[in-house]
Formats: structure tokens, C-alpha cells, sequence
């Protein structure tokens, strides 16, 4: 029988980033307590930008996307914000979403399969990802959920599950 198994990656659904965006736009708009702040998100290339003429503001515009994203079941490890700056009179804050799993992480993932997981599971990195084969179905489900116990600092997704 040949082996089953799934491959763990590190992706964003864009069009969901999208949604969220507009609707934090959309409140923003509507909002009082951003009435005459000149409070905006947009895309600015492959970063999103916030702009608001305080530091609070620009942190509130922050905190709406990232509700917005949490309602729209994107993890907040996607999203890797820096900090406010100011630039002229107004203040500019600069996110991107975080995608793939870096060799590094990839390499800490599959060691952790290796030293507590069941014996006979392979993990092998396969550029931004990583297959997990098994014989056994239920020592890839076993995979599965010591992984989602794991708090790591990049979000992960099981896809291909055969």
C-alpha cells in the first residue's frame, strides 16, 4: 500500500485580506471616534498602509484590521506590522502578510515530527513547504494535532490530507 500524506504550508487566502480591508476601510469611514483623523488603509504594493494624523489612531486602525482579520479566520502570524512613523503631519504604519515557511522554521517543524512524534512518519522539506508521509493514517492525524498544540510564531496549514 503506498503512504499517505499531507503537506504543512504557511499560506493567506488574498481575496480574504482583501475583504477585511475594505470592511476596515468601510468602518473607519463610519466611525466616529475616526471622524476628522484622516484615518485610511490601503494597499500600497505588496504592503498595506495605514495613515491617521496621531500614533493612537494609526494603532486603532491596526487593531480594526486585525479583528476584522480574526472574524475572516486569518491568523494574526500572517500579519507582521512594524511601527507607527511619522512622515510629514501624519503618521504611516506599514504591514505585510507573511507567506511559505522559511528553511529555518521548516527545519524546527520536521525536527519536532521527528523527536515526538510516531516512528515511521517522514517529513521532508519541499521548498515553502513540508510533506509529512506515513503508512498510517492515524499516526498522520497524530502529527496533526501535536503540530496545532505547538505555539509557533508562523501560522500552519495542512493541505493535499491523503
Amino acid at each position: 500500500m503506498a503512504d499517505s500524506s499531507f503537506d504543512i504550508v504557511s499560506k493567506v487566502e488574498r481575496q480574504e485580506v482583501d475583504n477585511a480591508l475594505n470592511q476596515t476601510a468601510k468602518e473607519i469611514s463610519q466611525r466616529y471616534d475616526f471622524k476628522g483623523v484622516g484615518a485610511s488603509i490601503s494597499w500600497s504594493g505588496e504592503k498595506i498602509l495605514m495613515e491617521a494624523n496621531s500614533e493612537d489612531r494609526v494603532n486603532a486602525v491596526l487593531d480594526v484590521f486585525q479583528s476584522k482579520l480574526i472574524k475572516r479566520g486569518i491568523s494574526l502570524k500572517a500579519l507582521e506590522a512594524g511601527e507607527p512613523q511619522l512622515s510629514g503631519k501624519e503618521y504611516k504604519l506599514f504591514a505585510e502578510i507573511k507567506e511559505g515557511i522559511s528553511q529555518d522554521n521548516a527545519k524546527k517543524v520536521a525536527k519536532l515530527i521527528r523527536d515526538e512524534g510516531p516512528k515511521g512518519v517522514k517529513a521532508q522539506v519541499q521548498g515553502e513547504e513540508l510533506r509529512v508521509s506515513s503508512k498510517s493514517r492515524d499516526d498522520l492525524q497524530t502529527v496533526i494535532t501535536l503540530l496545532k498544540g505547538q505555539d509557533f510564531d508562523f501560522a500552519l496549514q495542512f493541505v493535499n490530507y491523503r
